[in-house]
């Protein structure tokens, strides 16, 4: 017969499946980035559109518009509009041993809770890479008291074949497990790799992913938009709530085919993912 010690481990294995089976579906937010021109235009109607369109998060890069000096009014403002602020973009100065606290203050004023780099040359640099990992490992360190997390987020660049590896999962393997991938599977498609695998790799390390309709030049008869492209949005949405530990499903638009404002074609790629989702499992929060 088995020993207490045993059973204690099929509970506690039933217990973890349990968890699993029960986490709440990926909400939908929208990267702040997409719709920079109408928030120079009209920073609370663009908010309220998105709003509107059931965003219930928004990440920054770095434009406050009018709230630029009073970042707790625009949390305010969020909040009326039953939004939250899921995070930033940074730059990874900002995450350095003397700039950190500002940074941390900065948006603590937002309700934020991660500050992912956006960029940086050295994620795509054979011995930068390394020297970004042990930054990000030291800042998410830092961050943990706060209630805060850090992680990176790829371009086509970090994708690329080097060394038998890519530098992404040179990144990946080199960085503590709690700093987030953030990937952007746009990109990951335009270098030519598979996003729906990228999330698989790295069980637990997706919080949020940049859900965006891109591909190369060389692709024809498709649009930018989701559900218009050619990204598999089903599967990959199965792997971020199965195995990426995914909370944030983040709309990103660099393409407004068709004439479209930058909002209208947020909409429709929200829309579109709405279309292509569907009939998935666990209902996603759009």
């Amino acid at each position: 017969m088995f020993g207490p010690s045993f059973a204690s481990l099929l509970i506690t294995a039933a217990l973890a499946l349990c968890s699993v089976a029960h986490a709440a579906p990926p909400k939908l937010g929208v990267q702040l980035w997409s719709v920079r021109n109408d928030l120079a235009k009209d920073y609370d109607g663009t908010l309220k559109r998105l709003a509107a369109a059931g965003v219930k998060g928004v990440e920054f890069a770095g434009f406050f518009g009018p709230y630029e000096k009073r970042l707790p009014d625009l949390k305010a403002k969020l909040d009326s509009l039953g939004m939250v602020a899921i995070g930033g973009h940074v730059k990874l100065a900002a995450l350095a041993d003397d700039t950190i606290e500002a940074t941390v203050e900065r948006y603590r004023q937002l309700g934020a809770h991660t500050l992912i780099v956006g960029y940086d040359a050295s994620g795509h640099d054979r011995t930068g890479v390394a020297t970004l990992a042990a930054a990000l490992g030291r800042a998410a360190e830092r961050l943990k008291p706060h209630g805060m997390r850090t992680g990176y987020h790829n371009h086509d660049e970090e994708m690329a074949d080097v060394d038998g590896t890519t530098y992404w999962d040179m990144l990946a393997r080199s960085s503590p497990k709690t700093v987030i991938l953030q990937q952007d599977v746009g990109w990951t498609t335009v270098a030519g790799k598979d996003p729906i695998e990228y999330v698989r790799r790295y069980p637990g390390r997706t919080y949020s992913t940049h859900y965006k309709a891109l591909y190369p030049d060389s692709v024809k008869g498709k649009k930018r938009i989701i559900g218009q492209d050619i990204i598999n949005w089903p599967a990959l949405y199965e792997a971020n709530a199965s195995v990426g530990a995914t909370e944030w499903l983040i709309v990103e638009q660099e393409d407004y085919p068709d004439g479209m404002s930058p909002t209208e074609a947020v909409e429709a790629s929200i829309a579109g993912l709405r279309k292509v989702l569907r009939d998935v499992q666990p209902k996603p929060a759009l």
